[in-house]
């Protein structure tokens, strides 16, 4: 799964969440989500994926980019 980091930011943007308070919801560090939504993390762990979709309560597929097979 690839991260979608321009949907990332839409989404917690769109629910008024801001770095600290999704930091706060997946334990993950503010600079690695920072990253994550700047597309500088290419290949996180499918888990960290999930985790960030169940904070904005979103499917992972609306923050992945669709992968060609």
């Amino acid at each position: 799964m690839r991260p979608n980091g321009q949907a990332i930011r839409a989404i917690r943007r769109a629910q008024k969440i801001g770095l600290r308070s999704l930091q706060q919801m997946t334990g993950f560090d503010r600079g690695y989500l920072s990253r994550l939504e700047r597309g500088h993390i290419r290949e996180p762990d499918e888990d960290h994926i999930r985790t960030v979709a169940d904070a904005l309560n979103v499917a992972p597929e609306a923050i992945t980019h669709q992968e060609d097979v």
